[in-house]
């Protein structure tokens, strides 16, 4: 049983095989696959082609699940619960939904304004970028099943309790009186076919890779960089064990940044195997994920500076958190 999982997770989800192709590749043409620049060019051609042949056949299936519950539809299930249930659902539903933080904003300002609470929607707003089922998958595929599974019930954990704050301070004043006027949309959600749902998800790999190629290629090329040119003493003096700010620096560095997981997951890959503590590299992910300045500009629209300020506040904080429990959890295990 552990040698199948060990095969399923190394070459099925890794694609442990993809990546000696390329070696093979690059041998081919001239170059050496271990020099910095056969490395590079090896690295950028293995983890681009992984990644959108990953993302593609998950963003199948999770757009299958996801024409279940479009907008409509979820604000209804959202609304049957209460407190503490509802912030949690609300977490859940956003693993569901495979959206960057920025495409996450309009389902916010539309959950809002149908009269869903703070909290809920804001627990939403956290977990639809930070956490999905397409961004787990590809977690195992490097991290292995525990730590991704770790990662996501953080998030989902950050996700609820920062909703619950919210709430609790009863910020509702500070969401701006546009978001209140708009009107709501009650008509039941059209009946999709198999045949509609296999087109609608079909759509849905085509738009989300002709989106995201662009941050996957940033990516993967950051990340052959630090891979391949980067000497690993600078990574491990910077965000290694030696730093204990390295968790708080990998948390800034990410938010000015804008990508998605699947732009982020090559860049943490390659510092990770460089020497940077793990709990630095999924902070680093958390916050450009959920985080990134183009998503706090557009947020600002929605809602006012205090709103904005206690969410960016708590949102660093849990992340900060996460990543030095994580770097506890890896210093017991060595």
């Amino acid at each position: 049983m552990q040698s199948f999982w060990t095969f399923f997770q190394r070459e099925l989800l890794g694609m442990a095989w993809l990546d000696r192709l390329m070696g093979h590749l690059v041998a081919f043409i001239g170059l050496d696959p271990g020099s910095p620049l056969g490395g590079s060019i090896r690295f950028f051609l293995y983890d681009s082609a992984k990644i959108m042949v990953l993302l593609g056949i998950l963003i199948f299936f999770i757009s299958w699940i996801q024409s279940y519950f479009p907008p409509e539809r979820t604000k209804k299930i959202l609304a049957r619960f209460h407190g503490l249930g509802a912030r949690t659902m609300a977490a859940l539903l956003g693993t569901v939904t495979p959206f960057c933080s920025c495409s996450s904003i309009p389902l916010f300002i539309g959950f809002t304004g149908a009269g869903l609470p703070l909290g809920v929607t804001f627990s939403f707003l956290i977990s639809s970028p930070m956490v999905d089922l397409a961004s787990l998958m590809l977690l195992m595929s490097i991290f292995g099943w525990k730590t991704a599974a770790v990662y996501v019930l953080l998030g989902l954990v950050i996700a609820v309790i920062c909703g619950s704050a919210i709430e609790h301070l009863q910020l509702e004043d500070q969401v701006e009186d546009f978001i209140r006027r708009i009107p709501s949309a009650d008509d039941a959600p059209e009946r999709l076919t198999h045949r509609d749902r296999r087109n609608f998800a079909c759509e849905q790999v085509a738009f989300t890779a002709k989106k995201v190629y662009p941050y996957v290629l940033t990516g993967v090329g950051i990340g052959a960089i630090i891979h391949n040119w980067i000497p690993a003493e600078f990574i491990q003096k910077l965000l290694g064990t030696g730093n204990p700010m390295g968790v708080v620096l990998a948390t800034a560095a990410g938010i000015p940044m804008y990508a998605d997981i699947f732009g982020t997951i090559p860049i943490a890959q390659a510092l990770l195997a460089k020497g940077a503590r793990l709990g630095v590299v999924l902070s680093f992910m958390m916050a450009v994920t959920t985080l990134s300045l183009p998503a706090l500009v557009m947020l600002r629209k929605a809602v006012k500076p205090k709103l904005l300020a206690i969410f960016t506040l708590m949102c660093t904080v849990g992340i900060i958190l996460v990543g030095y429990l994580f770097n506890f959890i890896q210093f017991l295990l060595i």
